[in-house]
């Protein structure tokens, strides 16, 4: 009992106060413990460990706590009886520091199991899954997810991916500073935390070895394929089966058959490099930050970083320090929200309390998933009353924006040439938003660094040219020039009825019901597809989350009509995409003028999902048979030899 005294003192020092205070009335039903003195607030952008409780109350909140939670360490989540339905409502809203809806309360108590914790598939799995095989294109995180459930479900499946180690985004990227954008303690399974992340944001190899130990945990490493390439898949009408063609690291060709396919290859895997004049006569290293090269010595170089993106914004801090001089090429300016623990290392009195109180860790999650499932969405909508004030949208977007510059304004002090060039033409909202903990801005001001806003013009054997005729040395150029966000699924080639090629059908704009499965390919699902994409409302994780439970409902359905195969019915995917493009027209991100990847070549927005995050988990709780079209037969059989 002294041992956990003790650890208490260093805990609490760490600890989420208005996540302690909950998980502790939860447990022993002490509901007083809910006062009004200690309900938190969370202003934008500070310090929101305490709540914003006064230093006084913080020490009365450890006073009150610093005996029960001892009595509650290490023991069973079956100890504790449910809350009753307005007890849980109580604590909601006094961790939220506001009242929640009462149409996300169904969302937030299934998805982060507060009263529950399992790692079993909803789905029980029909008594023939293991004659439905199932074709898994990539094993990051989307993929593995489709495997565990695949898997707990009953049904055969095999992953393929083309890199020499899974891991999706967080192998192909391994650029210095790279890190995930979500809080780690979200950004993960919602049936597997991982009480041991080392920082709140983690770095890349923490993130890789978090989807090994998913991939060894849930036993799918002998159902991965690795060094294998998806070629071609065709869909056989006749049989009612996909036929595919993959190509391993030997160059050879194997031929797979399968009842379904599902592409869990994301969104941003195909890097996008400029043409610039001359870039063939550069006679340094040129690389892009997604095809990081680390034999290439940057220590002591001219370094040239074309962009400032979410990739190069990660870049830049970690290279400053090691390059002679480091020129910083920009397009755009993007909007930095201050975020103070972005490279802090979660405190042992932290991961102490998530892996020995219980519920902690489960109202933690809580906490941070309500605070992005809205996030700053209300004020990315554009008021069409509002009169346009340095390219804001409504009055809400104003008012982040002045809050915004004003952070900047403190962080540049007498660089005033500096505030102007970092300063976003854009809305806020209208492109991609980054974090920061004052890291870049102070970056920006090392006598070794330069941004540069000219346009670049050429490059020449060592330097690079802008409009304005001025020439920089470059021993180094590196690309943090995004990916080709619109180009779902290529170089890969997917043929559904009647031999029609969905990226041809596609033309560069994708489409499909509910970003997961699209008319004419019966079978063939998509996780993180078309308009799946947050922008400031939740965790990809979750989005990948739902897809697959809705492609396991898909599965189900099948089972239940003893149909061979279902696709959504054309009309029910337009009249989706109708609505998904009227939303996404009122939002920043939509406006016209303003240029982003989520935009394809026509301007339409693919990529986003402009709705609430609950409206998303309603639509895919279960499949609706009225959306698709059934091609009523028998189940076709697959031999265990074709995959």
């Amino acid at each position: 009992m002294l041992a956990e005294r003790a650890w208490f003192d260093l805990a609490f020092s760490d600890a989420h106060l208005p996540c302690l205070i909950v998980a502790v009335a939860h447990m022993t039903g002490r509901m007083d413990l809910l006062r009004d003195e200690w309900r938190p607030s969370y202003p934008p952008y500070s310090e929101t460990q305490a709540g914003n409780l006064p230093a006084t109350e913080q020490v009365n909140v450890a006073n009150a706590l610093r005996d029960l939670v001892p009595k509650l360490i290490g023991r069973p989540l079956s100890d504790f009886p449910r809350p009753d339905s307005q007890s849980l409502k109580q604590l909601m809203h006094f961790v939220a520091g506001q009242r929640i809806p009462d149409r996300y309360i169904p969302l937030l108590l299934e998805e982060l199991g507060l009263n529950q914790h399992s790692d079993e598939s909803t789905f029980a799995g029909p008594p023939t899954a293991r004659d439905f095989k199932v074709l898994v294109i990539g094993a990051g995180m989307s993929g593995i997810l489709a495997g565990v459930k695949l898997k707990q479900t009953g049904y055969s499946y095999q992953i393929i991916e083309r890199n020499d180690d899974i891991g999706g985004t967080w192998h192909a990227n391994n650029y210095p500073g790279c890190r995930v954008d979500t809080q780690n303690h979200l950004y993960g399974y919602s049936f597997h935390p991982n009480y041991d992340w080392p920082d709140h944001f983690s770095t890349q190899d923490a993130l890789k070895d978090y989807f090994r130990d998913i991939v060894d945990h849930y036993g799918l490493r002998n159902n991965i394929q690795l060094r294998t390439s998806f070629e071609v898949a065709h869909y056989d009408e006749s049989a009612g089966v996909w036929r595919a063609r993959l190509v391993g690291a030997d160059g050879k060709s194997e031929e797979v058959t399968a009842n379904a396919i599902i592409s869990a290859v994301g969104q941003l895997n195909r890097p996008k490099i400029p043409p610039i004049a001359g870039q063939e006569f550069f006679k340094g290293a040129q690389m892009h930050s997604a095809a990081w090269r680390n034999d290439v010595e940057l220590a002591g170089k001219d370094v040239a970083v074309v962009g400032t993106g979410a990739s190069a914004f990660q870049v830049i801090p970690a290279i400053a320090g090691v390059a002679r001089r480091l020129t910083v090429f920009q397009r755009t300016a993007p909007w930095v929200a201050p975020t103070p623990d972005y490279h802090r290392a979660v405190g042992e009195g932290q991961k102490w309390l998530l892996k020995s109180l219980p519920f902690y860790a489960n109202w933690y999650r809580f906490w941070l998933f309500w605070t992005m499932t809205e996030g700053t969405m209300p004020t990315l909508r554009h008021d069409p009353n509002w009169r346009a004030k340095d390219g804001s949208i409504s009055a809400p977007n104003q008012r982040i924006r002045n809050a915004l510059i004003e952070k900047m304004q403190d962080q540049v002090g007498e660089r005033t040439d500096l505030l102007q060039k970092i300063i976003p033409k854009s809305p806020f909202g209208g492109k991609r938003t980054l974090r920061d903990d004052g890291l870049w801005i102070a970056t920006l001001k090392r006598d070794n660094v330069e941004l540069v806003t000219e346009k670049i013009r050429e490059i020449t054997p060592w330097s690079v040219v802008t409009a304005d005729g001025t020439e920089r040395r470059a021993e180094v150029i590196i690309y943090g020039t995004g990916f080709e966000a619109s180009r779902f699924l290529e170089p890969a080639r997917i043929f559904g009825r009647g031999g029609e090629e969905l990226t041809a059908l596609w033309a560069g704009d994708p489409r499909a019901y509910l970003g997961i499965t699209v008319p004419g390919f019966p079978n063939f699902f998509c996780i993180y597809g078309p308009n799946t994409n947050l922008v400031a409302q939740g965790s990809i994780v979750f989005i990948s989350e739902c897809a697959v439970h809705y492609i396991m409902g898909a599965l189900e359905l099948l089972r239940e009509r003893r149909a061979a195969a279902l696709e959504p019915r054309p009309e029910i995917t337009d009249a989706y995409n109708a609505r998904v493009d009227e939303e996404n027209a009122k939002m920043a991100w939509g406006m016209p003028g303003v240029t982003n990847w989520y935009k394809s070549a026509s301007g339409r927005v693919s990529q986003n999902w402009p709705f609430p995050l609950a409206d998303y988990w309603q639509v895919t709780r279960r499949p609706d048979p009225a959306d698709f079209i059934f091609t009523e037969a028998e189940l076709p059989a697959v031999g265990a030899k074709d995959l």
